[in-house]
């Protein structure tokens, strides 16, 4: 689905079903050198079963034009931007790591717009190691084959999708590579720069879901209970033998958290 956003072109997936702004809907949100096809077992069984999706790029990442947004706010204020494109008043938001950032910023500074938050692989504050900034900005297959390797919990595991001479850690790596020059120095650098986490969280009107990784070196679990702490209303899901990609290297147990946790917003449109 092609929507305009500020006179650029914003791409988001619709879990193969024509975009129905009247059902529920779930916005997915991906994190950094990433786009909109980490979601896709999570937002086709969605939008199959009694939901609306979109699952976006964000500028310069995927198929959305545009350059990438420096700031977190800043693509706090394009996701909002996106929903009034897609006529969405209201909607649940999905994030993975950076993405999870953005979901606290959207339903701390617009409370209106945002029913839950699911914040998958988080952190605050999400700070970057030096080397792994260092590797962004100077050396980016370096610096894919460190973040390849901290993200999964193993390099022998069940893979995502299920297929003879499959491999995540394959996956993950072109996935990289077919984001532009530029992008992950500039992600990595929104992460480090955002200082509203805490703010934005203590302000949530809404529940939040925490699903983290027991296993995940690039957000550790410890990392998340300022932001656990600071929210009235959380859960938290704990994945086991699971890293930072949790949604290849664990696509089922994020699909089945995401699908509890959303449930009431299906339940009250069928009594609507």
């Amino acid at each position: 689905m092609l929507l305009d956003v500020a006179g650029q072109q914003a791409y988001a997936y619709t879990g193969g079903r024509p975009f129905d702004p009247t059902l529920p809907t779930v916005v997915f949100v991906h994190g950094a050198q990433q786009d909109h096809s980490i979601w896709i077992l999570q937002t086709r069984y969605l939008a199959h079963h009694g939901y609306s999706v979109l699952a976006v790029d964000l500028p310069g990442h995927g198929r959305s034009a545009g350059a990438p947004l420096t700031t977190i706010e800043a693509m706090t204020g394009w996701l909002l931007a996106l929903l009034d494109a897609a006529g969405v008043a209201r909607a649940a938001i999905v994030g993975h790591s950076m993405g999870s950032l953005i979901a606290i910023d959207a339903a701390g500074s617009a409370p209106a717009r945002v029913e839950r938050i699911a914040l998958v692989g988080t952190a605050y504050p999400m700070k970057v190691s030096d080397a792994l900034l260092a590797a962004a900005r100077d050396d980016e297959p370096k610096a894919f084959d460190m973040i390849n390797l901290w993200s999964r919990s193993g390099i022998s595991h069940r893979p995502g999708c299920p297929a003879p001479g499959f491999s995540v850690l394959n996956q993950g790596r072109r996935l990289m590579e077919r984001q532009k020059p530029g992008v992950l120095f500039n992600d990595f650098n929104a992460c480090n720069a955002y200082q509203g986490g805490l703010e934005r969280a203590r302000a949530l009107a809404c529940p939040a879901l925490f699903v983290l990784g027991a296993s995940d070196l690039m957000t550790p679990m410890r990392a998340a209970r300022s932001l656990i702490d600071a929210i009235p209303d959380s859960r938290v899901v704990e994945i086991p033998r699971c890293g930072h990609a949790m949604t290849d290297e664990r696509p089922d147990a994020v699909l089945d958290a995401l699908r509890g946790f959303l449930a009431p917003m299906r339940a009250a449109a069928v009594a609507a």
